[in-house]
């Protein structure tokens, strides 16, 4: 396969995710115009719409996590070139995101419900925070490695990349993981908090402490005593909450 294929692989891997991404906030929010959204999709009985949703959740915690560790990269790169690895793995996240937007089942009921306008505008205020964060958090940590279009282009031009270095710029000198700072943010702040809203705040944030097990792990190996300090000092994802040693 040639370097412009395997650019334009990492591209078109790129974009389906961005798709993803940008649908995946409107579905989050439950705006009234989206084909699917959290509210809004298949109908079935209670029992049935909590077991799809918790599937199609933990579908998404699995493939995001065991694909993004280094066990498991060691042979799938043995099948996914290295060039594009990072990029396969973002479209299998759109493709996962897709599958639950087609057939998330909405739960009928509410937790809360806000009626106060003000606050109603400052929750939403506080939703498109989270998403913001999240978005700059990823440019702070090179976003462009982060969703594989930096390998591609490397690969492209015939460069070899440069050792990773721990850095601590903006977000990340508060706390160790501000994209999920920015994802619970964005999950919880809502003034609808529908049942089935519920369960998807519940079961990201599972899968978000679920993953920062394993993905510190993976840390500590490639920064060593470097990372082990760094989280000794920093918040996980509340700045001053969550330091270990």
């Amino acid at each position: 396969m040639s370097r412009a294929v395997y650019l334009a692989v990492a591209v078109s891997c790129y974009l389906a995710f961005f798709a993803a991404f940008v649908y995946l906030v409107g579905f989050v929010a439950g705006f009234p115009f989206m084909p699917t959204h959290v509210d809004k999709g298949l109908d079935g009985p209670v029992s049935v719409a909590v077991a799809v949703d918790i599937g199609l959740i933990a579908l998404f915690g699995i493939q995001h996590s065991v694909m993004a560790r280094q066990s498991f990269k060691v042979g799938w790169t043995k099948i996914v070139p290295n060039p594009i690895e990072r990029s396969i793995y973002c479209l299998a996240t759109a493709i996962v995101l897709g599958v639950m937007f087609w057939l998330w089942h909405p739960i009928a009921g509410s937790v809360w419900s806000v009626e106060n306008q003000g606050l109603r505008i400052a929750i939403w205020v506080l939703f498109a925070l989270g998403w913001l964060i999240l978005f700059v958090a990823t440019h702070l940590i090179s976003h462009w490695e982060l969703f594989g279009l930096a390998q591609a282009w490397r690969y492209f031009r015939g460069q070899e990349a440069k050792p990773h270095e721990l850095r601590q710029p903006l977000f990340y000198r508060a706390v160790r993981h501000p994209i999920y700072s920015g994802m619970l943010l964005a999950v919880w702040a809502t003034p609808e908090m529908t049942y089935s809203h519920l369960i998807l705040a519940l079961g990201f944030s599972i899968y978000i402490l679920i993953g920062i097990h394993y993905e510190e792990k993976d840390l500590v190996g490639t920064f060593g005593d470097t990372y082990v300090e760094y989280r000794r000092k920093v918040g996980m994802v509340i700045p001053w909450i969550g330091r270990r040693a």
